[in-house]
């Protein structure tokens, strides 16, 4: 296992030098730059003073050199400052990520709950009317955008029923309180939610009915225990396994889509903060949170491994 760790840590070395290297190219792509974005009615530039403020920002320099010049600033801890504000990159990211991680994690809690139950009972009603909706659901959960679910949340339990809130983190101008963060989350966790809540449902069902009829379970059955011991403490466990690949596929998913959820709620995240950096052109920023991104995604795919072997013990990395 020790090995196994430190090739997968080697490997994570240069391939986040290949997507630094192609962002970084990508983001000089973009139509127009970093300085023209600043200006604005109230903030006129004339044609020395935007020279002069590429010339601050580096900007003025061939693009090798301004990646050589990031990464190793990289390197030393530092992501670099930006352009719109001056700020630390990692400081921005740091006052956000939690938000995001919230966001995120009660989304993936909400989708592996619910999605595993519905895709277990799915199994054991199959073929019957349960099986049949369910599965009909699922499939149109998977149809459907993640913005669009948005909005349709956003209509029916804002707009019209006014149960919930639309947008932010809590009510605007009241002390943080539990019970509002929270009212403020569900919509949000919702919109991100579901469609993974109907990945695992399919998952989950697909994966019961081949361990349900396994030689196991029919001699665990024949052993006279209960049908809620058979379910949950053999076929469950082992039907879970392919579920836990798929838990680390979604993490990288969720934490893209949380860019759309995050934007459409206003929810004070990294993923509106990368959007605000791309409609600013903000390099060091934009750069900031692909970085951050790959090192979750790298991560989350690791972590998925270490529990994998855990969960099935025929599985071994040498």
């Amino acid at each position: 296992m020790t090995a196994y760790i430190l090739r997968r840590l080697l490997i994570s070395i240069p391939l986040l030098l290949g997507i630094t290297i192609i962002v970084f190219i990508l983001a000089d792509q973009m139509p127009g730059d970093a300085v023209l974005a600043m200006i604005t009615d109230e903030t006129p530039m004339s044609e020395d003073v935007v020279k002069i403020r590429k010339g601050l920002l580096g900007l003025d320099q061939p693009l090798y050199v301004q990646y050589g010049r990031w990464i190793n600033q990289v390197l030393r801890g530092n992501l670099g400052y930006s352009f719109q504000t001056g700020e630390p990159v990692s400081q921005l990211i740091g006052e956000r990520i939690f938000a995001t991680l919230e966001l995120m994690g009660v989304a993936l809690l909400f989708s592996i709950i619910f999605g595993v139950t519905l895709g277990v009972i799915s199994a054991l009603k199959q073929y019957s009317l349960t099986d049949y909706s369910l599965t009909m659901l699922g499939f149109l959960g998977v149809s459907i955008p993640d913005f669009f679910i948005g909005l349709v949340l956003v209509y029916i339990f804002a707009l019209k029923l006014k149960l919930l809130p639309t947008s932010g983190m809590v009510t605007a101008g009241e002390p943080y309180a539990l019970i509002d963060n929270l009212r403020h989350l569900i919509l949000p966790a919702m919109a991100l939610g579901l469609l993974r809540t109907a990945t695992f449902t399919r998952y989950t069902r697909a994966s019961m009915l081949e361990i349900i009829n396994q030689d196991y379970i029919r001699t665990a059955r024949a052993k006279g225990l209960k049908q809620s011991t058979v379910i949950l403490k053999h076929a469950l466990r082992s039907a879970l396994i392919p579920v836990i690949t798929i838990i680390g596929i979604d993490l990288p998913i969720l934490f893209g889509g949380s860019i759309i959820i995050e934007t459409i709620f206003q929810w004070p995240g990294i993923g509106l903060l990368f959007m605000t950096a791309i409609s600013g052109r903000d390099a060091p920023l934009i750069m900031g949170y692909v970085l951050f991104s790959a090192v979750i995604v790298l991560t989350s795919n690791f972590l998925t491994d270490i529990v994998y072997s855990w969960v099935d013990p025929r599985v071994r990395y040498d």
